[in-house]
């Protein structure tokens, strides 16, 4: 069994690159971790291929603005969420090694917030292997 590389397991930042049939849309350190979740989140930077599915990663914003104290729209958020996953996104480490997943969302509320107004959020299948530092 091969260890998941994490932050927590290396002591240093390690850079995630998601991607989509093969094409890099962006990266991520995954700075933080929710063990009761199984959910590891943080900033993301956008790459050349992000431009060819920020329509998809719109729609969350759309669906959920900011700041709207929890309003949602839940046909657009159904549409996110179909959307999202005929993506197939995939998430891999710095060695190339594919992240097991069950979900990768990205917040992209950047028309309203600037550049650094973007997230991702990754549902890991196998959350307990990235919290143990000992792998």
């Amino acid at each position: 069994m091969s260890s998941v590389a994490s932050p927590r397991n290396l002591g240093r930042t390690v850079r995630y690159t998601l991607r989509i049939q093969g094409v890099e849309i962006g990266t991520s350190d995954l700075g933080q971790f929710d063990r009761h979740l199984g959910v590891a989140y943080g900033g993301f930077r956008p790459g050349a291929g992000y431009e060819l599915v920020q329509d998809v990663f719109r729609l969350f914003a759309d669906a959920a603005p900011a700041g709207d104290d929890g309003a949602r729209d839940e046909a657009t958020l159904d549409r996110y969420l179909s959307a999202r996953d005929a993506l197939g996104l995939e998430l891999v480490d710095q060695r190339g090694t594919l992240i097991p997943t069950t979900a990768i969302d990205i917040s992209d509320y950047s028309l309203e917030a600037g550049t650094e107004a973007y997230e991702v959020m990754v549902y890991l299948k196998e959350p307990e292997r990235w919290a143990d530092p000992a792998l």
